[in-house]
């Protein structure tokens, strides 16, 4: 089995998909995108290729 990745549970929602959540729908999404970076960055999991500054720069702008 492969190792799971950031890309495997990362979705990023347009600001329309993001409207349709409704707000426990975001607040899981949230939690889970929040563990899973702790959790890679806990094993040393390189982020030099994932632009995360931009993924939180969409959650900002889509009230995320």
């Amino acid at each position: 089995m492969d190792a799971l990745t950031y890309d495997d549970v990362y979705v990023n929602f347009t600001g329309e998909e993001w409207a349709l959540l409704n707000p426990s729908q975001k607040s899981l999404y949230k939690d889970v995108i929040l563990d899973t970076y702790r959790n890679l960055t806990a094993i040393g999991y390189n982020w030099k290729d994932h632009n995360i500054e931009e993924h939180c720069q969409s959650c900002r702008r889509h009230g995320r």
